[in-house]
C-alpha cells in the first residue's frame, strides 16, 4: 500500500514540479481561494495563533495578516514541489545569500558550525541551496517520514546540490564521524518546533507566550564547541528570497544554559514582528501553553 500511494502521489508531484513557476503560482492562487474561502483549512488555528501573538492588533489588521499568511502558505507548498526538479541556474536567480565570506572564514577555523533557523519565508530552498555558498558539507536534521519511499525520494531530492538529510536519531553518530575525519560541516536545525513535553528541558516566552523550547541546537553546539549561526531568510518578492547569515556566537560554551537558544528566539521574533505573514501560523504553535506546571509536577 505504501508503494502504491507513493507512485500515485509522487507522479503528480513530479509532473507539477516540471511546470514553470508562473503556472505554479497561478495554481497557487486557485488553491488559496479554495483553501481559505471554501474549505477553511486550519483557519481557526491561524486565527487563534495570531490573536495570541499580536493582542495589540485590531481585527482588521489580523484578518489582513491571516489572508496573506494563507497565500504565502500555498506559495511555499508549490515551491517545495518545485524543489524536486528546480535547476541550479533557476534557484541561483531566486535565492541569494549575504555575509557568506565571514562564515566561510569561520568554517575553515572550526570542524563544524550549527545553523539555526525557523519556519519563516522559504527555509526549504535555503537549506537546499546553501551548499553552493558555504565551503563545507551541509547536513539538515529531519524526522523520518513514515512512508519509506517518500523518505528516500526526499533525501535524494535535497541532496541534488550537495546537502544531506540526517535523521534526528543519527545526527550524533554523523557528527562524531565528521569530527574524527576532519570534515568541516554545517548542521542545520529548524528550532522553533514544539518539543515533546516529556523531553522538555526549557520553557520561555515566544511571541509573549510561555511555551516549551527546543534546545537541541544549543546542546550540540556546546558539546562540540561549534559556533552558532542564524539563517535569516526574507522574501524579497514572490518567488525570490534572500538569506543573511548572522553569527550568534563563536564560543557557545561561554554562555549559560539556554542563552544561545534565547538569542535564536530573539532573531526569529524580530523577523516575525516585522512581517508576520511569512511565518507558518498553520501549526499549533502554542498548543502547550499553560502546561509547564503539569510537566514539573510529573
Amino acid at each position: 500500500m505504501q508503494f502504491l500511494i507513493f507512485i500515485l502521489v509522487y507522479s503528480l508531484i513530479w509532473l507539477l514540479s516540471i511546470l514553470p513557476m508562473k503556472i505554479l503560482y497561478f495554481i497557487s492562487d486557485i488553491i488559496y481561494i479554495l483553501l481559505y474561502y471554501i474549505i477553511g483549512y486550519r483557519k481557526k488555528v491561524v486565527r487563534n495563533n495570531l490573536k495570541l501573538a499580536f493582542p495589540e492588533k485590531s481585527k482588521e489588521e489580523l484578518l489582513l495578516i491571516e489572508k496573506k499568511t494563507f497565500h504565502h502558505f500555498v506559495d511555499i507548498f508549490m515551491e517545495m514541489i518545485k524543489s524536486f526538479t528546480i535547476s541550479e541556474k533557476e534557484i541561483s536567480k531566486r535565492f541569494t545569500f549575504k555575509n557568506t565570506k565571514r562564515i566561510n572564514n569561520l568554517s575553515t577555523q572550526n570542524k563544524g558550525l550549527i545553523l539555526m533557523t525557523g519556519h519563516y519565508a522559504n527555509w526549504e530552498w535555503a537549506t537546499l541551496y546553501i551548499t553552493k555558498v558555504i565551503n563545507c558539507k551541509a547536513y539538515g536534521i529531519y524526522k523520518i517520514i513514515d512512508n519509506k519511499y517518500f523518505d528516500k525520494v526526499l533525501k535524494q531530492s535535497r541532496s541534488r546540490f550537495g546537502s544531506h538529510l540526517v535523521p534526528t536519531k543519527d545526527i550524533i553518530v554523523q557528527m562524531i564521524k565528521n569530527n574524527r575525519d576532519n570534515i568541516n560541516s554545517i548542521y542545520g536545525l529548524i528550532s522553533d518546533q514544539s518539543p515533546v513535553l516529556e523531553k522538555t528541558y526549557y520553557w520561555n516566552k515566544f511571541m509573549g507566550i510561555n511555551v516549551p523550547i527546543h534546545t537541541g541546537a544549543e546542546m550540540l553546539a556546546k558539546k562540540y564547541d561549534y559556533p552558532v549561526i542564524y539563517l535569516k531568510t526574507e522574501r524579497v518578492k514572490r518567488g525570490y528570497y534572500e538569506s543573511t547569515i548572522k553569527i550568534l556566537t563563536e564560543n557557545p560554551r561561554e554562555f549559560k544554559d539556554y542563552q544561545v537558544t534565547d538569542l535564536f528566539l530573539k532573531e526569529l521574533e524580530s523577523q516575525i514582528k516585522n512581517k508576520p505573514e511569512f511565518y507558518f501560523w498553520t501549526h499549533k504553535r502554542f498548543k502547550h501553553m499553560g502546561k509547564e506546571n503539569e510537566v514539573i509536577n510529573k
